[in-house]
């Protein structure tokens, strides 16, 4: 992955503290056993437009919907890295793998192709408002003025919290993972997203 000076990490940092701190939190999620909401989403794949539905993506086999706070930011890149190495291991599982966030369609493109991060392996949608976030009753909270990403571009844009939903081929929640609540790493959603995709 690309190399980021400290000083950027060191502000990102502070970023995460703050979006965890304004607001990020979903007491409202979906949780295991609830049905998940069907919808369609704007996005990109391997740097072009790609329409998503979750309609057409569960008839093929399970979904791993992962919702993160932005594109080029450490915890994302991390896990946009790790969802590509491990691409394969899910479409053994039949699984598809979609990620979501506020980030515009043109942050998004870029992001999508970067050989660090999705690498093209699979794609992301944008969800400016927080509308299809808010169907698994997540809440999107306000951008941190002058808040930049690795690339030193402004964000500009609200955050989601980091929760994945692996979702059954019968549109079932399996499981949801919370970086809030249970503490653990972008790359540890994956891990564990592969662990129940591998069951279904």
């Amino acid at each position: 992955m690309k190399a980021v000076s400290l000083r950027s990490v060191n502000f990102l940092f502070l970023c995460a503290v703050f979006v965890l701190s304004s607001g990020c939190a979903q007491s409202t999620s979906l949780n295991k056993g609830d049905k998940a909401p069907l919808f369609t989403a704007r996005g990109s794949m391997a740097g072009k437009d790609f329409d998503f539905s979750m309609k057409k993506a569960l008839a093929k086999g399970p979904v791993v919907l992962y919702f993160y706070p932005s594109a080029y930011t450490q915890g994302c890149d991390l896990e946009a890295h790790t969802f590509s190495e491990m691409k394969d291991e899910f479409e053994k599982a039949n699984a598809t793998i979609i990620g979501v966030s506020a980030d515009d369609l043109s942050r998004l493109h870029d992001f999508s192709a970067d050989p660090d991060y999705c690498a093209g392996n699979f794609p992301v949608a944008s969800d400016p408002k927080g509308e299809i976030a808010a169907q698994y009753g997540l809440k999107i909270s306000k951008g941190q003025p002058g808040a930049k990403d690795v690339r030193g571009r402004e964000i500009g844009h609200g955050f989601l919290p980091r929760v994945t939903f692996v979702i059954a081929k019968s549109g079932k929640i399996e499981a949801v993972f919370s970086s809030q609540k249970d503490g653990i790493s972008p790359d540890e959603h994956v891990k564990k997203s592969l662990e129940i995709v591998k069951e279904l």
